[in-house]
């Protein structure tokens, strides 16, 4: 029992394979359209080939051939000298192969013929039977005088032609011959029985009386191929007559029909050898993008949990490449999700410290006393929704910041002429004992377009802005702050440096995150520590980078080099230069 389990259940896991795989759309158009490319090509064979056309030609040839050796054995063998030979056509019919007629014993009949039907008939049988060839032959007049497919021997049964019937074909075989008939380029004409005085009715016959030589294919009622040709029966250059071969209903068409039949044989074993490639070929592409679309439905309701994409990577191919770019998009929404995560906190963080403060001032306004303990608490109220005014209006800023740079379209920015307009407005706008802010910008080697860079002038402007805002926070009054521009190979670089107390180590990176802040100079809540974290989301929504390092100046005593102050890094792709 066992062993009888094993093939039946290896044959249903391989079905349900094959059907699953079938199931997919991507499968059954894999295979359909390659079917349909096999199935073109065999039809092209079909109407295309060569093979039809060559075997008649080859068959009207060997029936000239034989026709020309049985018209010289009648001419040679059926005359005689007076031109004139008299025969009893009853006498003829009851004659067997061999026999003579006896011709110099009965007095000659009323009916006189140019060829003696006695002498030929026995000869043609003869030369026609190996051939399956039906032979007729005509006298002068088109009368026929002989026709094979009545002729019998010793043992035969006796064929006499009746009257012509229309042979009708089947139903199933008028639909076989429509079909056929769709791959033959020129129709052949319909073959029309004659009567036996109507010899002249054939074009082939007309020709031969004539001298000469003629062929033609025609088609029988049953849709049947019939080669016919006709060759003259002459004497002393004088014809006496025409001979006429055809070939048997259905013996052409036999020969083409297998031949066509082994071309769909070979279709056959093409098409399985297809369907099997392209299920395989299928199962490669099918299966794999089947899976990464599961997997994406997964992630898509996977609320609580974090969904893993299949790795395909491995696969050079798109479908390695559309793994991959999954992977990274899943990988992204979920840090996406994370920062959202974070950020909700860190606002819900932020956002509560200075309401506290404020509703402790508020409850406590109530009981103070004395005007100085209620300006006091005032100045606290106004400091603190002033702070909840700047919370509110970065957060505003940074949440839209990411929804602002997808909509809008890049444009080139000139770095040098925006650096130098951000420059001057600050400037324009510092109070006493600030900060001025110096420009430099060393001319680029290649041109005037040399600062070109694809972004949005804005948000690049707002970037300089914050940076030189936090330099000028930092550096001691009536110092400066100082904006440099050059060109490097590939990026535009603008260095913003400054003289203040520097970055502890430790902060280095620690300054871009939201909401981080270290001025203990300051009072608390001066700032909200979002715009350099706003400005690194901009640099980087620009391909570019921020770092943020310490300008070195001679070692202290300690041999640790000591700190001349900030100094902030920005570089951009430079655009490139349209030819």
């Amino acid at each position: 029992m066992p062993r009888r389990r094993g093939p039946v259940g290896r044959i249903k896991r391989l079905w349900r394979a094959l059907v699953l795989r079938a199931s997919s759309s991507l499968t059954r158009r894999i295979v359909v359209l390659n079917l349909a490319g096999l199935f073109a090509l065999l039809v092209g064979f079909l109407y295309l080939n060569q093979f039809r056309e060559g075997l008649i030609d080859a068959r009207v040839q060997s029936l000239f051939i034989q026709g020309e050796i049985i018209a010289g054995a009648i001419a040679t063998s059926a005359t005689v000298e007076t031109d004139m030979i008299a025969i009893d056509p009853d006498r003829l019919l009851q004659m067997q192969a061999g026999e003579t007629s006896g011709l110099g014993e009965d007095p000659p009949s009323s009916l006189e013929f140019s060829i003696n039907p006695e002498r030929v008939a026995p000869l043609v049988r003869h030369l026609v039977t190996p051939t399956r060839t039906r032979a007729r032959v005509f006298d002068r007049e088109g009368a026929l005088l002989l026709d094979t497919r009545a002729l019998y021997s010793r043992g035969d049964i006796l064929r006499l032609d009746l009257p012509p019937v229309s042979e009708e074909a089947t139903l199933a075989e008028r639909a076989w011959n429509a079909v056929r008939r769709l791959f033959v380029r020129e129709p052949a004409p319909t073959l029309q029985e004659i009567g036996p005085q109507n010899g002249r009715a054939l074009t082939e016959v007309q020709r031969a009386l004539m001298g000469g030589r003629a062929s033609n294919v025609r088609i029988n009622n049953r849709g049947e191929t019939i080669v016919l040709v006709a060759v003259p029966i002459q004497r002393q250059r004088s014809v006496r007559g025409a001979l006429l071969l055809s070939t048997q209903g259905g013996d052409i068409d036999q020969i083409i029909a297998s031949e066509r039949f082994a071309l769909v044989q070979v279709f056959a074993v093409g098409a399985l050898v297809m369907i099997v490639l392209s299920v395989l070929l299928a199962g490669t592409i099918a299966g794999p993008v089947r899976r990464l679309a599961e997997a994406a439905e997964r992630v898509r309701r996977g609320i609580k949990s974090r969904q893993e994409i299949p790795d395909f990577t491995g696969r050079s191919d798109e479908i390695g490449h559309l793994s991959g770019a999954l992977r990274d998009m899943t990988r992204a929404l979920y840090n996406r999700i994370d920062a959202i995560e974070s950020f909700a906190a860190d606002v819900s963080h932020e956002l509560k410290n200075p309401l506290t403060s404020l509703r402790s001032a508020v409850e406590t306004l109530p009981r103070a006393r004395t005007d100085e303990s209620r300006g006091r608490l005032m100045s606290i109220i106004q400091h603190d929704v002033r702070r909840l005014d700047r919370l509110i209006s970065d957060i505003s800023d940074a949440s839209r910041l990411d929804a602002e740079l997808a909509r809008s379209e890049a444009e080139p920015v000139d770095v040098a002429r925006l650096l130098e307009a951000v420059v001057s407005l600050a400037n324009d706008v510092r109070r006493p004992h600030e900060p001025v802010i110096a420009i430099t910008v060393e001319p680029p080697a290649r041109g005037g377009d040399g600062f070109m860079v694809l972004g949005h002038d804005s948000r690049l402007g707002q970037v300089i802005r914050n940076l030189i805002d936090n330099a000028r926070s930092f550096s001691p009054p009536d110092a400066s702050v100082r904006v440099a521009a050059r060109r490097l190979p590939a990026q535009v670089e603008v260095v913003i440096e400054d003289d203040g107390p520097g970055i502890p180590p430790h902060a280095l990176e620690r300054v871009f995150e939201r909401f981080y802040t270290d001025r203990p100079d300051q009072g608390f809540g001066q700032n909200s520590g979002l715009g350099l974290s706003i400005s690194r989301q901009i640099v980087e929504a620009h391909r570019g980078e921020i770092i943020a390092e310490n300008r070195p100046g001679p070692p202290d005593e300690e041999g640790e080099p000591t700190r001349l102050g900030a100094r902030f890094i920005v570089r951009l792709p430079a655009a490139a230069r349209d030819r």
